[in-house]
């Protein structure tokens, strides 16, 4: 029997992309084992920082030690939410496939008698370590108190319901992957919130000359979101990649066309600077690089040299 050894982290949210990685993988290749082997990053380890508070350093955070698992020949391959894969990836790795896109938008799950944003009362106090979200939200709404909340998705909602917060904003797709989907009070559309690049797909990274893994799991590749996410990921190359500046983009790709919206805001959200672009997605990355080099001329350029 021909194996195949996955890298994972080790939380509810990374084994279900695991497990969904190896079910269709072993249903494609008929005779084919898949074993899930779980490593421990750096992310899972540090749980008392927020991760902007961590600048540089939290560059790969919960990717690094799976990406070392590929390149000693532990592992071949690694399962990722595409959000957390830094676009600069190491030498000799490279993204095999990009499955198809769940729910791309972020939800709102609130505590007992608030079912929308709108609802929240003056002051509110909003848990996300997204400075993302953080920006957009305080855009809208700059009464509430934005805090940072770090731990898995049931944790997270633990602390929700044990009153530390009033409300707190997750990804629409990990809620919906762990059958939380019920604690959604209010889906927030991405003219609101614009999602993070890559957001509510996988990203299955594999070495590059492995051409035994590269045509197994190419077939779990879903071209619109490729492009789609290709855009996403350009874009934020071309802004830098910096994870200190909330940076949001979201791409569709259909009918030979990708379109991509993008924004660079303050933290505070006192300036958000958004920008679209269209184009053919065989030119997906050369669309994203194109929409980065707008908004760095609309006055992205000095937001992130604030940082």
């Amino acid at each position: 029997m021909q194996k195949v050894i996955i890298a994972s982290r080790g939380s509810q949210l990374a084994l279900w992309q695991s497990n969904w990685v190896r079910s269709n993988l072993e249903r494609l290749n008929p005779g084919l084992g898949v074993e899930i082997k779980i490593i421990k990053t750096k992310g899972d380890l540090i749980v008392d920082q927020a991760l902007p508070e961590l600048g540089a350093a939290g560059k790969g955070l919960f990717t690094r030690e799976l990406e070392e698992e590929m390149l000693d020949g532990r592992a071949d391959l690694a399962v990722h939410s595409l959000k957390d894969l830094p676009t600069d990836l190491p030498e000799g790795l490279g993204i095999g496939a990009i499955s198809e896109r769940e729910d791309v938008r972020d939800a709102l799950v609130a505590r007992e008698g608030i079912m929308s944003f709108a609802e929240l009362p003056y002051g509110a106090v909003v848990g996300t370590s997204s400075l993302r979200r953080q920006s957009q939200m305080l855009s809208v709404r700059p009464d509430i108190k934005v805090v940072p909340i770090r731990g898995n998705v049931d944790t997270r909602l633990r602390k929700l319901d044990e009153k530390q917060f009033d409300a707190i904003v997750l990804a629409a797709a990990g809620l919906h992957r762990l059958d939380r989907g019920h604690r959604i009070t209010q889906y927030l559309s991405e003219s609101f919130l614009l999602p993070a690049v890559g957001q509510g797909a996988l990203g299955i990274e594999t070495r590059s000359q492995d051409e035994r893994i590269n045509n197994m799991v190419k077939r779990i590749d879903h071209a619109p979101t490729r492009f789609a996410c290709e855009a996403e990921r350009a874009f934020l190359t071309g802004l830098g990649g910096g994870c200190l500046v909330p940076i949001a983009a979201l791409a569709r790709a259909s009918e030979g066309e990708v379109t991509i919206n993008g924004l660079v805001a303050k933290a505070d959200g006192s300036e958000v600077i958004r920008g679209k672009e269209t184009g053919a997605a065989r030119s997906a990355s050369e669309i994203g690089g194109r929409l980065a080099e707008k908004l760095l001329g609309q006055g992205a350029k000095a937001l992130l040299e604030a940082h």
